[in-house]
């Protein structure tokens, strides 16, 4: 039977209260947000935590500040299936909200949160692949104040992320997208249901005032590296260029030279190389054509 293990649990009322839980308990404690993760490790007894502290019901830990020329702010414990649901988010950042809408199943998205699937630092997660090409940052707090990194920065492999002794990752801050700019969003699994990506990835291009030049472009690869993989031959390829059917597949040429996928149940080396070099062809075209129209 899948049984936990005793632990002692708490509920911090206030963002204050866990941090000082989190410094006092140290590696005694694991963070619970929404423990479709954490709940799933202990069962399986991969982890024996003597202390869970419980940060879910934090009113300042959750919610979506979206404004017009400002970007977005995303609290940690702000669910999947909220973000999905976010017509400001949609306005903006499509591809968050649709990476969002590929989490798992509808009950999982209820109780998800966008924070846990980033410090869970799975190389398939879903959202930290567009949070990437977005310019995402997260701020991580402790009871010594805050610091910001990029995402690509925190998160260093399978469940290896730049938490320290004593911090939480408290939010997410999306950079305000720039002018003649579109983020696309794809993820491919070896069938039409609930599991976890075989590969994913996110493209953000931003062209020239004539919407036909790339002037930036960032590509970003998810389920071929043991953290989120950006690109960086397709910048030297595109940049500069108008996009042509001879870049398009160089483009996909260079993502498959870049990832270093493995095998495992659900997908092998090769296949992921060869689905790496589809999608990035395909993501490529779809945000070039996205950024022209913006």
């Amino acid at each position: 039977m899948n049984i936990l293990n005793n632990f002692e649990y708490f509920k911090p009322k206030t963002k204050s209260e866990a941090l000082e839980l989190v410094k006092n308990l140290g590696d005694k404690a694991k963070i619970l947000a929404g423990g479709t993760d954490l709940i799933i490790m202990m069962k399986e007894k991969m982890i024996k935590p003597e202390a869970i502290i419980d940060i879910g019901d934090i009113d300042e830990l959750k919610g979506i500040e979206c404004k017009e020329g400002c970007g977005a702010e995303i609290k940690a414990c702000t669910t999947i299936e909220y973000i999905e649901s976010s017509s400001e988010l949609a306005k903006k950042y499509p591809a968050l909200t649709f990476a969002a809408s590929q989490l798992g199943s509808k009950q999982v998205r209820v109780m998800a949160t966008i924070g846990g699937n980033s410090c869970h630092s799975s190389p398939a997660a879903e959202t930290p692949t567009p949070l990437s090409a977005l310019g995402a940052k997260v701020v991580i707090s402790s009871l010594e104040g805050d610091r910001e990194l990029p995402i690509e920065g925190f998160i260093h492999g399978n469940r290896k992320n730049d938490l320290k002794p004593g911090e939480i990752l408290s939010k997410f801050i999306l950079p305000e997208p720039v002018k003649n700019s579109a983020c696309r969003y794809g993820n491919i699994g070896l069938r039409n249901a609930m599991e976890i990506d075989a590969v994913n990835m996110a493209v953000n291009i931003e062209l020239d005032e004539d919407k036909a030049t790339i002037k930036n472009v960032k590509l970003v690869m998810g389920s071929v590296a043991i953290k989120p993989l950006v690109s960086e031959k397709v910048p030297t390829i595109l940049n500069g260029r108008k996009l042509n059917d001879e870049l398009v597949t160089k483009v996909g040429e260079a993502a498959q030279s870049e990832a270093k996928p493995i095998s495992d149940v659900r997908a092998s080396a090769e296949y992921r190389t060869d689905v790496i070099g589809a999608l990035a062809r395909r993501l490529v075209k779809e945000s070039y054509e996205a950024a022209r129209e913006a």
